[in-house]
């Protein structure tokens, strides 16, 4: 007598050992090579062919000259230097009497201007986005941003004639019964006038990476922060600055690159031999040496040291940004 046995083919029978099938996934796509990306997206790549070429050519290729910093150069001689002097212009400058007056007003110029006109685009941000009115926001906008578009040269000339024994400041305060300042000839105004003329051509354009940045922080932070009873003072310390720091940060360690080429054209347009004391900078200093002076090679190692000196501020905050907020270029 045969008997008939039924098999449990349910899911949950059999092998107890024997592991469930997982969720089937969806293939990976195949990884497609430089050329299928090449091939496929030349259009795109081929926006990217002159911004190369212009940082090949001006850029990299001149650094090849670096190397008449330890090598003799003559005026229609080798264009890489006649002879090997290694380090001989690098201690010219260091032991220069003018070195450590030059150095201290870099350092000094590149402190004020990191001091007072990286923050002033934070605060201005921040008043702009707390404007209701669209045509008062617009007007504001508007008028800080204009000072960027106007070329250094123009500045220094509004500089110079606001600031004239004839000009309106003068005038001003001899209407007010004071005699009147030479603030162009005296060595203790020119940082002043520097630095709040920086102040005044950069902080417009400075606030437009912070406004877009603003747009991007969600607003339920706010109505959270609003519910938790937090005034609109503790609403943009908890919430609009933290939300805005990785921007800050990384425009402060670009600032940091440039801190020892602080305002070549300006400060080269502003100053005179009476200002020397507090206005001549490195970079003012190598252009006299090796445009005026036709001493290239030494101009070459000046230039050199300057550059050593920002690449490492550079990679010094870059390092101290990372390890203490996080946020970095690299």
């Amino acid at each position: 007598m045969s008997t008939t046995r039924t098999i449990d083919v349910s899911p949950g029978a059999g092998d107890p050992g024997r592991a469930r099938p997982g969720p089937s996934r969806a293939p990976r796509p195949p990884k497609r090579t430089w050329r299928q990306a090449l091939r496929r997206d030349w259009q795109l790549y081929s926006l990217a062919v002159i911004p190369l070429l212009f940082f090949l050519i001006f850029r990299y290729l001149p650094m090849i000259g670096n190397v008449i910093a330890f090598r003799k150069f003559q005026p229609g001689g080798s264009v890489l230097g006649e002879e090997w002097v290694g380090l001989r212009y690098v201690k010219m400058f260091l032991n220069d009497p003018s070195f450590w007056q030059v150095f201290t007003n870099t350092v000094v110029i590149g402190v004020l201007t990191l001091l007072f006109c990286f923050p002033t685009p934070i605060v201005l941000a921040l008043l702009i986005n707390e404007l209701r009115g669209r045509r008062v926001k617009r007007f504001v906008q508007s008028v800080s941003y204009l000072p960027h578009f106007l070329s250094m040269v123009v500045v220094a000339g509004l500089v110079m004639e606001m600031l004239s024994v004839d000009g309106p400041v003068n005038q001003l305060l001899r209407a007010m019964g004071n005699d009147p300042v030479a603030f162009l000839q005296e060595a203790g105004w020119f940082r002043t006038i520097y630095v709040s003329s920086e102040m005044w051509q950069t902080v417009g354009w400075g606030t437009i990476i912070y406004l877009a940045a603003l747009t991007t922080i969600d607003e339920q932070l706010y109505e959270a922060a609003r519910i938790d009873g937090a005034s609109r003072w503790r609403q943009v310390w908890h919430v609009t600055l933290p939300g805005i720091r990785p921007t800050a940060v990384t425009l402060l360690i670009l600032n940091i690159g440039t801190f020892m080429a602080v305002g070549f054209e300006k400060i080269l347009l502003l100053y005179n031999p009476l200002t020397y004391p507090t206005a001549d900078v490195i970079s003012t200093y190598l252009y006299r040496m090796g445009i005026v002076s036709n001493s290239f090679s030494y101009a070459a190692a000046i230039g050199l040291f300057e550059a050593v000196i920002g690449l490492s501020l550079v990679l010094s905050a870059n390092l101290i940004s990372r390890r203490t907020v996080g946020t970095s270029l690299w």
